[in-house]
Formats: structure tokens, C-alpha cells, sequence
């Protein structure tokens, strides 16, 4: 099964850690245009996500994701209060994240709600290399098994799986789907620093991935 473009996402881990891996979102220095790219944080219009947070102050942007985009949030509330709005708000980001690259738009609203400092500036780069490489993507990706820890009442990380099998590329200008088969594992797991603002928002400040970790495959 074909991914979408991990060349793509390359961009975004440069800057949101300087680090890393192979990833969707990771760098891997050998990624091709017709492999998958992750992320979205991957795509679409939100299956069984979190309902927002009743205690949260800011007004979320509202994200519009096309029919043949889907994400799928498996297990993803927990049943603690605050934990649970951090879930919600990291589903929120991806699918935030999945509009800007649907919309070629690297000012949309979305990213810097949700991103801020180094994440932002590699979100932003993220969603540029989508542009640049005339690509968009279809499909599902799921999104599963996820850990929340708390660090105090304003600093989290949270580290969840990504099933990015039902994942393609698709060309901007002509809709083309590409569906050639890939050896890429479709499976990415994902490492996520968030922090809350003033306005009990939990943006992303660091993000990292691992494409084919043991965690997520099955």
C-alpha cells in the first residue's frame, strides 16, 4: 500500500526538533516524492474525535476537511478531565494541520493556534513542502493507543500511533490519485510537547516521530 510522502514532511521535524529519523515528519534524507507523508499530524474530516472542552477559554478556528479526507481518533479519551482536553486538542491540531495541506494555505489560522515557537515555523515549512511538490493526499489515516503525561498543570507530552495504510498521494492540479505500492512501513509513532497558553489552549512546541516503530505495528 502506498503512504503519503514522507519527503514532504522532512521539512517539518527539521524544525520542530533538529533532529531526527526516519518519520513522517522525520527526516530521512532518502524520502521520495510518491511516498507517503504523515500527518497529518494526516487527513480529514474527524471520526470519533474528542468533544471540545467545556472548560476550554479560546475559540477554536473551525476546520473544514473534504469527504474523501478522514481521520480516526481510536481510544482517544480516557476518562481524566485534563488529559482528555489535551487529546482533544492534539486531534485538533491534526486535523488543523491536515486542512492547511489540503488548502496549500501556510497562513491558516489552524497552525498557529495550535503550534507555537519551533513547531510552528516547521508546521509552516511542512505544509510549504506540500505546495511546492504540487501534492496533496487522500484516504484514512487512523490514529490510536495514546499516552498523556502531565508535567505540572501547563506542560505535556503525549505519544500516539499513526495507521497511515489507507493513506495516498494525490496531485494537485490533476486530482490524481497514486496509489503505487510502497515498503514503507505505514506505521508512525508519534512524540508530542505541548504546553498551555493563557488562553487554555495546549499548543504543540515539539514534535517528533518514528516511522515503522515496533509500538504501533499490528
Amino acid at each position: 500500500m502506498n503512504r503519503r510522502p514522507r519527503l514532504l514532511a522532512t521539512a517539518a521535524v527539521g524544525a520542530f526538533a533538529a533532529l531526527l529519523l526516519t518519520a513522517c515528519g522525520g527526516s530521512d534524507g532518502g524520502s521520495k516524492g510518491n511516498d507517503k507523508i504523515a500527518g497529518a499530524d494526516t487527513g480529514g474530516e474527524t471520526s470519533a474525535s474528542p468533544s471540545a472542552s467545556a472548560t476550554a477559554v479560546a475559540d477554536r478556528p473551525k476546520v473544514n476537511l473534504p469527504s474523501d479526507v478522514k481521520d480516526k481518533y481510536e481510544s482517544w479519551q480516557t476518562g481524566d478531565k485534563a488529559k482528555d482536553e489535551i487529546l482533544t486538542d492534539t486531534a485538533s491540531r491534526i486535523d488543523a494541520t491536515n486542512a492547511a495541506i489540503l488548502s496549500g494555505d501556510t497562513g491558516a489560522p489552524g497552525l498557529a493556534f495550535y503550534y507555537r515557537d519551533k513547531a510552528l515555523s516547521g508546521a509552516v515549512q511542512w505544509v510549504q513542502a506540500y505546495v511546492d511538490a504540487n501534492l496533496s493526499f487522500t484516504g484514512t489515516t487512523r490514529y490510536y493507543s495514546p499516552q498523556v503525561t502531565l508535567s505540572g498543570a501547563k506542560s505535556a507530552s503525549v505519544v500516539y500511533c499513526a495507521d497511515e495504510s489507507k493513506g495516498f498521494n494525490k496531485n494537485r492540479k490533476t486530482n490524481k490519485v497514486d496509489k503505487t505500492p510502497s515498503d514503507e512501513s505505514p506505521y508512525v509513532l508519534y512524540n508530542t510537547r505541548l504546553e498551555k497558553n493563557t488562553q487554555g489552549v495546549w499548543q504543540a512546541t515539539n514534535l517528533i516521530s518514528k516511522r515503522g516503530d515496533k509500538t504501533c505495528a499490528g
